[in-house]
């Protein structure tokens, strides 16, 4: 028989699954955009994407992996990635993706487990304080730069002279309203420059004496004097104090950057996150692509996120989807794509936001462990907030990981 080609008929593209999580319009907007350039340039494939709101979208992939109907290509948050592989959820990229390339990503641009890689991640983001120049002329203090960030007695009269001013309700907002991965992503690294961490990262399995350290407990204190002291709000109503100048200074991620230089223009402070007297710490590793065990089109996932990891394609979604390039909070997390980008470059107007990544992040415990770890942290310092004793609670999360881990047995391989 005759095959259809040769009678000049065309064989369709094969479809081929893509989960991702609902983010910001900016963010969503540039995934289509790419997806459409990697569906035009070949026909081979067609990628068909289905978003998923991020605060269910975990549980969705849980619940997806279970009944073995996972999409071909899915993305993760970076520190998941542990747990999945540890479930033989996801496959390595290893001898997958070339070694050319994965080598050229940096350590945040990578979800690792045991020794090989299993995500990979096109663009980074990272934690900074925003604030307003006026504001800083106003009270007299100094301008903190990556090499001299504030200190914790410097940022705390920051805050006491801003709430003197009679401005402000509350000068300071860390977002504790946000129920997604915001605590544990952005309050965990400031507990760490208190000298804490949420887990033994020497072994993995040890929560106790490190999460509830006095350390831990000191920086959970200090989260309630801010609520306390009326320096903080712990149930702001949204997300917009800060441009709309019901905030002073505000505790976010570069994601949030587009918003702020429009709201606030050439007013707009992007400033290290203080040094609580164990050097500045800012979370690093982001969304990241994987492929799922079950993908029945390998090499079409293979060639999608070999697509994505091209330096046009990193430069693509740093700079944005319409005809000219504007900030979207998101940098490359390959050195030569960032070179490439206006505003992440050298001499770039937003190149601290990159350079923070570069010198203070650090990533999430690389643990199967970590969504209860999260989970926990997260109830912690919501009971915390509500004015819970912190020893308390912090050792109510600390009996919550490391029972888990027990009954996992130590996550040791299945």
């Amino acid at each position: 028989m005759l095959s259809l080609l040769s009678h000049g008929v065309t064989a369709e593209p094969v479809e081929v699954s893509l989960w991702r999580h609902l983010a910001n319009e900016t963010e969503v907007n540039a995934s289509l955009a790419a997806i459409a350039r990697f569906n035009q340039r070949q026909s081979q494939w067609r990628i068909v994407p289905d978003f998923i709101p991020e605060h269910t979208y975990t549980q969705a992939l849980t619940a997806a992996a279970r009944a073995d109907v996972l999409p071909c290509i899915i993305d993760i948050d970076q520190p998941l990635v542990p747990n999945f592989a540890w479930n033989d959820v996801i496959r390595p990229l290893d001898g997958l993706i070339d070694q050319s390339v994965l080598s050229t990503i940096n350590a945040s641009g990578k979800g690792t487990y045991r020794g090989e890689v299993y995500s990979v991640g096109q663009f980074d983001v990272s934690l900074a304080l925003f604030t307003r120049r006026s504001l800083l002329k106003k009270i007299s203090v100094r301008i903190p730069t990556s090499d001299h960030p504030w200190s914790k007695v410097e940022f705390m009269h920051v805050i006491r002279a801003t709430k003197g001013l009679g401005e402000y309700d509350y000068p300071f907002d860390m977002r504790p309203h946000d129920k997604t991965e915001w605590i544990s992503y952005a309050w965990a690294p400031l507990m760490r420059s208190w000298g804490a961490d949420l887990i033994n990262r020497d072994n993995y399995t040890q929560v106790d004496g490190v999460l509830n350290s006095p350390e831990a407990v000191a920086f959970g204190q200090w989260v309630q004097q801010l609520v306390h002291d009326k320096l903080m709000d712990p149930a702001p109503k949204d997300d917009a104090g800060f441009p709309e100048g019901r905030v002073a200074v505000q505790l976010n991620g570069s994601w949030a950057l587009p918003y702020y230089d429009k709201a606030v223009g050439d007013d707009l402070l992007v400033l290290p996150l203080p040094d609580f007297g164990h050097g500045t710490v800012v979370g690093g590793g982001s969304w990241h692509w994987a492929v799922s065990r079950t993908c029945s089109n390998v090499p079409a996932a293979k060639a999608f996120i070999t697509f994505l990891l091209s330096t046009d394609e990193m430069v693509y979604i740093a700079n944005g989807v319409s005809p000219t390039p504007h900030v979207t909070g998101l940098f490359p997390t390959r050195r030569e794509a960032v070179a490439q980008t206006p505003y992440y470059a050298e001499g770039g107007k937003w190149r601290m936001i990159y350079e923070f990544s570069e010198r203070f992040a650090k990533l999430r415990p690389e643990t199967p462990a970590y969504s209860v770890i999260s989970s926990s942290y997260k109830k912690a310092m919501a009971d915390i907030l509500d004015g819970m004793p912190v020893k308390t609670a912090l050792d109510l999360a600390v009996e919550k990981i490391e029972t888990t881990i027990k009954r996992h047995q130590y996550y040791r391989d299945k």
